[in-house]
């Protein structure tokens, strides 16, 4: 708890070496915290998008299958032309007798048929339709930790290439004034030509550095607009000093976060809700062999009789009503197999759940210790930029006054900017990790 505490303290200290040089340049754009651009991300992000129509699409299977326990009803009719009615009543060769009929014909009429009982199939089947949109929701929910997690990422990126902007602006224009310093005693021949041009060569390096950092700079930029779903080279600032508001348990332990996981992370529901599936597979399979019960109607109207003797040129109608019976008798041993394989795939789905908790609670492991890692690199590089600071102030005084070497007073001063590139780099790492777990237990 007390590595904790050393977060705003050394958050604070890190301001104090951070003027923010490079907001300057981008004073018109409207900066956006990190929760701003999740939002943004949670609406326009491509890859939710195309999992929110996977959603769509279970939903609407779902409808389809309850289609399913509607009677099926449909009308039809013909019309044709019909040939010579004849009846050879005396063999195939005798001479036959003509019936007249009308040359044509036609009829219309209707099928109702309404499925009373085949083993509770159709009503299962919704109940599967049900389980796999459930568990399109959890791959939603798991896909957007996912989406928040690399946007979390690249925002830190950036806050921390722009720091890096601002302390090597802010070395630059401090070497550039110690290098007047040194032509001037250089001038005085109070120092070496050397002096001169090792501070021009690291005046150049650090050029180099913040050319290289802009360029980071421009694509960590690049990769949240395309992950908050908005154009490329769309303008974007964020919030140098935002203080990040997460919904955490910061003084939980691992076991708090591996219970939480077990109740909320979306990929242990996946893995359960596969087991559900599997399940109610089974006793579909089974219920082939229960037999099919259902009501049918039908009712035509024909034009001209000719199925019934006596044979008539008149329209009729007829219809039938009744109950339908059907057994397969070769689903009880042709389902055998199929059975057995379901089975095999639910075992499967049981082991893969115990499997997916091993490797739930080794990520929560993980990222927990990565956390409590970057909580101690935050505090040892905050009393590392305390240390390089008065080295950098002690060994400067001593040049100025010839008792030491501008190799000592130069490598003093690379120590300490590398100590603020690597608090920034742990303070980041503290968010980025913190994210990381929130986001593998499924709070995030």
């Amino acid at each position: 708890m007390e590595q904790y505490k050393t977060i705003p303290i050394l958050g604070i200290l890190l301001l104090l070496f951070t003027p923010s040089i490079y907001a300057q340049h981008i004073e018109n754009v409207q900066p956006l915290s990190l929760e701003e651009i999740w939002k943004v991300a949670e609406k326009n992000n491509r890859q939710l998008k195309l999992y929110d129509l996977y959603l769509q699409q279970s939903k609407i299977e779902i409808l389809e299958a309850k289609d399913r326990l509607l009677p099926e009803l449909s009308v039809g009719g013909d019309i044709k032309l019909n040939s010579r009615f004849l009846i050879y009543d005396n063999g195939l060769f005798s001479s036959p007798q003509d019936v007249p009929v009308k040359g044509y014909g036609y009829g219309v009429g209707y099928n109702l048929n309404f499925n009373l009982y085949n083993g509770g199939k159709d009503k299962r089947n919704i109940a599967l339709k049900k389980e796999e949109e459930t568990r399109k929701q959890y791959e939603v929910d798991l896909q957007k930790h996912s989406v928040k997690y690399t946007v979390a990422v690249a925002y830190f990126d950036l806050y921390k290439f722009l720091h890096f902007y601002d302390f090597l602006d802010a070395e630059i224009e401090a070497e550039k004034k110690q290098l007047r310093l040194i032509e001037s005693l250089h001038k005085n021949g109070t120092i070496l030509k050397s002096d001169v041009l090792r501070t021009s060569v690291k005046l150049s390096q650090l050029e180099l550095d913040l050319s290289d950092v802009k360029k980071k700079i421009e694509i960590a930029k690049q990769r949240l607009n395309i992950l908050m779903g908005r154009e490329n080279d769309t303008e974007l600032a964020i919030q140098h000093e935002d203080i990040i508001e997460l919904n955490a348990i910061t003084d939980g332990d691992y076991n708090d976060y591996v219970d939480i996981a077990f109740n909320r992370s979306p990929e242990y529901k996946m893995v359960n809700s596969d087991i559900k599936w599997s399940e109610l597979n089974i006793k579909q399979i089974k219920a082939t062999r229960f037999p099919k019960v259902s009501l049918y109607a039908n009712y035509n109207y024909n034009y001209p009789q000719i199925s019934f003797y006596p044979y008539s040129n008149d329209l009729w109608g007829f219809g039938q009503a009744g109950i339908k019976v059907q057994y397969s008798i070769d689903d009880l041993y042709k389902s055998k197999h199929t059975i057995a394989r379901a089975q095999v795939v639910s075992t499967q789905a049981k082991e893969k759940a115990e499997m997916k908790k091993d490797e739930i609670s080794l990520q929560v492991k993980e990222a927990y210790l990565q956390q409590q890692q970057a909580l101690e690199s935050v505090e040892t590089a905050g009393q590392n930029i305390i240390k390089t600071t008065e080295t950098v102030r002690v060994i400067r005084s001593s040049y100025l006054n010839q008792e030491s070497l501008l190799t000592d007073l130069l490598e003093a001063e690379n120590a300490l900017l590398e100590a603020k590139f690597n608090l920034t780099t742990a303070q980041t790492n503290v968010k980025v990790s913190h994210i990381r777990l929130l986001a593998i237990v499924g709070i995030l």
